[in-house]
């Protein structure tokens, strides 16, 4: 039976059958780059190392150094190094070249709102990557969503994971030229491509013809 899908799923639908058809600039046809399972797996594990602390573990840690202040000992609290995240801090982040690596969701909604951020990260010669979805970045930072994360340290056992996944994501994203000049799109619909096929077959067949007759 006919089912009429919900508004926003058939807008969903819509959208990716236009960006199938339309030819794409090369700005936008990034993003379909994706880092790959494996590396981005390896890339998710580092980042679950500096999840930020949420607001209770907040609440928690504030309180054991308020107790511990009423008690007469001071302690040392040291500045714990977290995922940085939020389009404007990670932006200043780049531009002043503090970020180790940038990594950027694919899915954005509007992509605009990213767009520019590989070509800031190429002029300012910060790593960066692209990845799957905004969901999963969004449950490193405890938020629904993420358009993009940075690193700005980690801890020294992590140092040299950090510099294997840098060298990766330069070679695919910073140092490739190819997708600053990659279109994509003109993808046609199955049924127009069953009858271009069609067409072509037609035109061989009949050059064929004439060839015996002469």
């Amino acid at each position: 039976r006919y089912v009429k899908w919900p508004r926003n799923v058939r807008i969903q639908r819509q959208k990716k059958v236009i960006q199938a058809r339309l030819k794409v600039p090369p700005a936008v046809n990034q993003f379909n780059n994706k880092l790959d399972k494996s590396q981005a797996t390896e890339l998710f594990k580092l980042l679950a190392n500096y999840r930020p602390e949420t607001k209770q573990e907040k609440k928690d840690r504030l309180k054991s150094l308020a107790e511990a202040k009423v008690a007469g000992k001071e302690q040392e609290s040291e500045r714990p190094v977290v995922i940085k995240y939020g389009l404007q801090h990670v932006t200043q982040l780049i531009e002043s070249k503090k970020a180790k690596l940038v990594v950027i969701a694919s899915d954005v909604d509007p992509l605009e709102l990213v767009l520019w951020m590989p070509a800031l990260c190429r002029k300012m010669n910060v790593p960066y990557c692209i990845v799957n979805n905004k969901g999963r970045l969004g449950a490193l930072v405890h938020q629904k969503t993420a358009a993009c994360l940075c690193l700005t340290e980690v801890g020294k056992e992590h140092e040299a994971k950090l510099a294997q996944l840098v060298d990766v994501v330069k070679a695919q994203f910073n140092d490739n030229k190819d997708i600053l000049r990659k279109w994509g799109g003109g993808i046609m619909g199955k049924k127009t491509q069953a009858k271009l096929a069609k067409r072509a077959a037609a035109i061989a067949a009949e050059e064929a013809k004439k060839k015996l007759m002469m």
